[in-house]
């Protein structure tokens, strides 16, 4: 299977996570709005995720992966099943560790971590250490699905592995439908969604559990020991906990200044969910085919395959990633009242929401490229030189919080989070080119020049359609939006393809060979 067929592989799979989580964001502004309770429950499900993100699919995996491909690579099937079996025991005893004293102690984390800003709402304080208790154990669930992920990566299967998450918006979907079905109250719709999450975890690692069996790898689960292969781990985890979850660490950031003021924490996540969308069908495609396949190509001393895995991912991820986000900054309150403005969601929500987006969209292309850059560094047990850089990023990022939010307010979250990106891409990318681990190709170079210019004549066009069609309809019926956004999008898809198919932006054998797979 080629490289660009894996990432599509992933990406049809995260492709359908992501649009069941339109359908459940489209279904908690309508039945919730930007209120109290989705303050309450996405400031709590973010903390539980946020520790997810940066322990588990970021320091746990960003450690593990390398090290359990390189033991397939170097010493077979049963020298991976021992290395599993013993970081299993010790990743099972932190987090039962770390969940215990959490849930103890979560008035204390939710006043001073996840929403200081709420405390002068008692009610509100109240139901998000309630909500975060609930749903802190899915860091646990999740944390061990991240492990059996990396497994089934490392072994080359991938796509059952980005299609479990899927899980967690079907079971919150149902409970959405059965809260308006029942005529829930807004608190008890919550607390059904936060329970909801939990039950999701669990099922997730359930699937998991059998996958990796039938694919004939298991373990058994033993007493935690500090061998020297999960001393390994550890050293390099340290640093990769702060590098994996950097984007993480500034939404955390941004959620603590965005709490003092009302409703931000939730337009910020309806903006969040949409700019989600092409960052996970793309970013997580890269991230999670690139670093196995990186990491065997240096075990194997083959370098010049490794040039190739990170140049065509270079072009992959800007060939989709540049066009999303010049659409999203372009024609972002279309997009935004077309999927949320309904029910208890109403036009000031919709763009105030769409000025989220478009500042969002400004890094989209930088949160994609530092999935690029980073196994560059994660496939030679590098992890200390992205650490550094993650630091510098997030002090950007709270001084530009700080700074601009007295004058934009939750735009300023959005866009701090952007800048500090790119501050991020410039430093990772540099640092490879000068240690000569990574520098584009000449046809690279040119195909990404060619993305820039089929990208700018695109927003050329969306711009203008958006002038004449979209802004004499904004007050119309949903349908008639509806039918004029999607002709807009799908024009501006036509322009953009079109010129980088006639430019070579889009390399024209690769694209050639995927159809006549597809026609086979």
């Amino acid at each position: 299977m080629s490289l660009i067929a894996k990432f599509a592989s992933v990406g049809s799979a995260t492709m359908a996570s992501r649009v069941l989580g339109f359908a459940r964001e489209a279904l908690i502004a309508a039945t919730l709005g930007a209120g109290p309770v989705t303050d309450a429950f996405y400031a709590a499900f973010r903390f539980p995720n946020l520790f997810r993100r940066l322990f588990a699919e970021g320091a746990f995996n960003t450690a593990f992966i390398p090290l359990f491909s390189k033991e397939m690579e170097g010493g077979g099937m049963e020298a991976a099943r021992k290395f599993g079996e013993d970081v299993l025991a010790v990743l099972l005893t932190v987090l039962l560790g770390l969940s215990a004293l959490a849930m103890i102690f979560m008035p204390f984390l939710v006043g001073t971590v996840v929403a200081p800003g709420f405390a002068d709402t008692p009610e509100k304080f109240d139901l998000t250490v309630v909500m975060t208790r609930i749903m802190f154990p899915y860091l646990l669930f999740m944390s061990l699905v991240a492990m059996l992920s990396g497994i089934m990566n490392s072994m080359r299967k991938f796509f059952l592995a980005a299609f479990v998450p899927v899980l967690l918006n079907v079971i919150l979907i149902a409970v959405l439908a059965a809260a308006i079905f029942a005529d829930m109250t807004p608190r008890v719709t919550g607390l059904w969604l936060a329970w909801g999450v939990l039950v999701s975890g669990v099922a997730q690692l359930f699937i998991l559990i059998v996958a990796v069996r039938r694919a004939g790898f298991t373990m058994r689960l033993g007493m935690p020991s500090p061998t020297p292969a999960v001393r390994r781990l550890l050293v390099l985890m340290a640093p990769a906990l702060v590098t994996g979850g950097i984007m993480q660490i500034n939404l955390l950031v941004g959620q603590i200044i965005a709490s003092a003021q009302d409703r931000a924490i939730a337009l910020l996540n309806f903006a969040d969910r949409i700019n989600q969308l092409p960052l996970g069908i793309i970013g997580i495609a890269v991230g999670v085919v690139l670093l196995p396949e990186l990491s065997r190509s240096l075990k194997a001393g083959n370098h010049a395959d490794a040039q190739h895995l990170q140049n065509r991912s270079l072009e992959f991820a800007l060939g989709l990633t540049l066009p999303a986000a010049v659409g999203l900054m372009v024609i972002p309150a279309p997009i935004v009242g077309l999927l949320y403005e309904r029910g208890a969601f109403t036009a000031v929500d919709t763009r105030m929401t769409a000025a989220a987006l478009a500042a969002f969209a400004s890094g989209l292309p930088a949160y994609v490229l530092i999935k690029v850059f980073q196994p560059g560094f994660f496939a030679r047990e590098d992890m200390k030189t992205p650490m550094w850089f993650s630091l510098v990023t997030v002090v950007v990022n709270i001084a530009l919080s700080l700074a601009l939010f007295p004058l934009y307010g939750h735009v300023a979250v959005a866009l701090a989070t952007a800048l500090s990106s790119w501050v991020n891409v410039v430093l990772l990318s540099g640092t490879l080119w000068r240690r000569n681990h990574f520098r584009p190709s000449a046809p690279t170079v040119r195909r990404i020049a060619m993305i820039v210019l089929s990208s700018a004549v695109m927003g050329v066009v969306a711009y203008g359609l958006d002038m004449m069609l979209l802004d004499p309809l904004a007050g119309a019926s949903l349908a008639l939006r509806a039918g004029a956004t999607l002709s807009v999008v799908a024009a501006a898809a036509i322009v953009y393809f079109a010129l980088a198919i006639l430019t070579g932006a889009v390399d024209r054998a690769e694209l050639k060979a995927a159809l006549r797979r597809r026609g086979a």
